[in-house]
Parts: structure tokens; C-alpha cells; sequence
């Protein structure tokens, strides 16, 4: 006899059920995203996020404790649906992580918001119906608690903290930066975004800023195409003393290079303080047209560069690329209190709940800028987020310790 087909929702719902869900959950996200023009969720800033997130956890934990035996709640909390909204957040995340995010594009994409994915209304609402799922099945494991349920509840727990957290705390994250001139203090950052101001709650003063740079370059550039041209090698060879280069019918050997210097009175150049001075090096030029030497330079704001006609081809030296910046700070903030730092690219430094990072200077001029961009980061929610992390953690640990002491009791 063939057994009857179950039904679509047909209780008890199950996996094709969930999956229609979600699927009609992210139709209708994108619906109110289309309709809204593509300008998103907004998230509450602090203290509506707080007091949010905390009744919204409230209301959870009270509907699944006091409706756990409810057919409907027992369903929102299950795993069919919990699985789909986790396949849904993967799918939205590979969008977000496939399309460019915060830039133009096609207009329709832009008001779908597949440029700006993690603050649609689609993601939203999955990320919703994703807490409260989440939340209802923490809750039947919490009361009554078992020691046995401990794995279950850090886990979830701690996936529920870090991402609620990360949601709702997006709003007050700042990323500023500040731009500070040698012997100056700023106490106003600027939003990367919108450019718009914002007083800090301390000031920067820029003592020194000073770039290490590599080794500069000879290139050898074609008038006539406008382009570079490639020597014998297929590199662009560095200089020092000693160095060779070689282009057909050309041969450039380094006879002498002094890597701060400026022009002295009869033209050669005299070795100076690295701040004040820029590379110079004396080359041997060999040609079908006969051998000669000239000094190089790369140049400064105050300094043309010195460059070369070699057969109709320029010959010149440009300056190495930054090796490392870095800005000799003090902050103080409104109370006076100091503290003296060295501030240098993805080593942070952290003031008042600030991260201070070195971000930029200004590369028209180069090692002698005396501007330095700043980066002032905030995050008060991260704390929590990180807290979520080290729960998972924990609860895969114990994951593996209960694994490995049933292998031990049962060998």
C-alpha cells in the first residue's frame, strides 16, 4: 500500500516548511527594501540598543519558559527553522561578500541593497526571527538546568551574545579620522563615511612624523609612448652602490650613492640630515653614443628632480616606497591626564576606550609630509562580542573533552 504524501504545513511543520519561511521571509525583506529605496535599517544608538536588546532577550527567555509546550513556539525555537535562517544569513553573507559593499553599482542592485547587504532589511529580519529561534531553544535548556546541558548553553548562549551584540552594538561603533599637523593638537575626527565632524573626547598633539622608506628606483621612461620601459632583466632594479642596470644599448652602473643629501655650492651633492635630504646617486652611463657620468636625485616638494637624456629616452631615480611610518604623539584628554606614544600602522594604541592607529600622511609629499591621518576607533560593544566568542569556545572545548572521556570509558 503507498503511503499517503505528507502535505505542505501539514502539522507537525518540518524542513520544507522552514525553508518556504525563510525563502518568503528574505521576499518580503527585499520588498521593503526595494520600496524604501534602498536606504536599510537603522539601528538605535545607545541607550535604546541596550534597552532594546535587553527586553527583546527578556521577552524571549518569559515566551519560551511560559509557552514551551506551545505547538507554534515549540516550532519558532526548533531545528528546521534554525537551520534554514543559518543557511539564509550564509547566503545574504556570500552576497555581502561577493558584491562590493558600500559603492555604486547598478541602481537596481543599490536599492535592493546587495551594496550594503549587513544593514538591509533582509538580513534584519533574518537575523530577527534568527535571535528569538535561537533564544527559545536556549531557554528549555537554561530552566530547569542539568550540568549535562552546560556544552548546549555556552554555545548557543554565546552565538546569541556575540551576535546580537554585533548588531545592535553597530550603531555606536566610531571610526574617525584625525588629522594632525607636526607641532599641532587636534581634538576633532571626521566620520570616513560622510566626512562629518566630530569633537573627541581628547586631543592629539604631533611631536615628529617620519617615514623609513625602501631603496629608490631607476626607470627608464619612453617620451613617445608615454611608457616605461622594461630592461634586460624585466624589473625595476634599486639603487645602491654597486648596482647595474642594463636597457638594449644602454648600461647604468651606481658608482656612488649617498641617500640624504643636497646640491652643494658646486652642484654635487653633500650628505645632510635623512629629514632635510633625499637620494642621490652618481651614475656610469655606457651607449652607442660613449660613456659618461651625472648625479641623480628623486627630488623633493622644494628640490626638482635630477633625470637624464640617454638616446633620446629619460633616465631618472624615484623614491622608494614607505617601508613604515609612524607619528610621535601625546594625547590628553579633558582632565589632563597624558600619555606619550608611538603610533604606527595595525599597532594599536589604546586611550580612554579608544584604539589609536597610524593611518596616513600626505603622499604628495612623501617623507616630507608633516601631516599625519590618524585613526580613532570606539567599539564599547566589542567586549560583549568577544565575551560570545569565548563561550563558543569553551563549549567546543568541553565538546571535545566529554568526546574524549567517553573514548577512554569505552576502551
Amino acid at each position: 500500500m503507498k503511503a499517503d504524501r505528507r502535505k505542505l504545513f501539514q502539522k507537525p511543520w518540518e524542513f520544507r516548511e522552514a525553508a518556504l519561511i525563510a525563502l518568503t521571509l528574505n521576499a518580503v525583506g527585499f520588498a521593503l527594501q526595494y520600496a524604501s529605496g534602498g536606504s536599510g535599517v537603522t539601528m538605535p544608538e545607545w541607550p535604546m540598543n541596550a534597552i532594546t536588546l535587553t527586553l527583546s532577550a527578556c521577552l524571549i527567555l518569559a515566551v519560551g519558559l511560559g509557552y514551551r509546550n506551545n505547538r507554534a513556539v515549540a516550532w519558532m525555537g526548533g531545528i528546521p527553522l534554525g537551520l534554514s535562517l543559518i543557511l539564509t544569513l550564509a547566503a545574504l553573507s556570500f552576497i555581502g561578500g561577493m558584491v562590493p559593499q558600500e559603492s555604486g553599482g547598478n541602481p537596481t542592485a543599490v536599492r535592493l541593497g546587495l551594496h550594503s547587504i549587513f544593514s538591509s532589511w533582509p538580513f534584519a529580519l533574518t537575523v530577527v526571527i534568527f535571535l528569538i529561534n535561537l533564544g527559545l531553544s536556549l531557554s528549555w535548556k537554561l530552566v530547569p538546568f542539568s550540568i549535562k546541558n552546560l556544552q548546549f548553553i555556552l554555545f548557543h548562549a554565546g552565538f546569541w551574545i556575540a551576535l546580537s551584540c554585533g548588531i545592535f552594538g553597530s550603531s555606536d561603533l566610531q571610526r574617525l579620522v584625525v588629522p594632525v599637523e607636526e607641532g599641532q593638537a587636534n581634538s576633532q575626527g571626521y566620520i570616513i563615511k560622510s566626512r562629518e565632524a566630530k569633537q573627541l573626547p581628547f586631543s592629539v598633539f604631533l611631536h615628529d612624523f617620519s617615514i623609513e622608506e625602501y631603496p629608490p628606483q631607476l626607470l627608464l621612461y619612453d617620451p613617445k609612448t608615454d611608457r616605461l620601459v622594461m630592461n634586460s632583466a624585466q624589473a625595476i632594479p634599486e639603487v645602491c652602490t654597486g648596482a647595474t642596470a642594463e636597457w638594449k644599448g644602454t648600461k647604468v652602473v651606481v658608482t656612488d650613492f649617498i641617500a640624504s643629501a643636497l646640491p652643494g655650492k658646486d652642484g654635487i651633492p653633500v650628505p645632510v640630515d635623512p629629514a632635510a635630504g633625499v637620494p642621490f646617486a652618481k651614475i656610469r652611463i655606457t651607449s652607442y653614443e660613449g660613456e659618461g657620468e651625472t648625479w641623480l636625485s628623486t627630488g623633493s616638494p622644494m628640490l626638482k628632480p635630477a633625470a637624464v637624456n640617454v638616446n633620446g629616452f629619460f633616465l631618472f631615480m624615484v623614491a622608494g616606497s614607505p617601508k613604515s611610518f609612524r607619528s610621535a604623539v601625546t594625547l590628553r584628554d579633558e582632565n589632563g591626564f597624558e600619555k606619550i606614544a608611538n603610533l604606527e600602522v595595525n599597532k594599536p594604541v589604546n586611550f580612554k576606550g579608544w584604539k589609536i592607529y597610524q593611518m596616513g600622511y600626505d603622499e604628495q609629499s612623501g617623507k616630507f609630509s608633516t601631516l599625519s591621518l590618524i585613526e580613532a576607533i570606539r567599539d564599547p560593544w566589542l567586549p560583549a562580542v568577544y565575551l560570545g566568542f569565548f563561550m563558543i569556545l569553551a563549549a567546543n572545548a568541553l565538546f571535545f573533552w566529554n568526546g574524549i572521556k567517553k573514548s577512554g570509558a569505552s576502551s
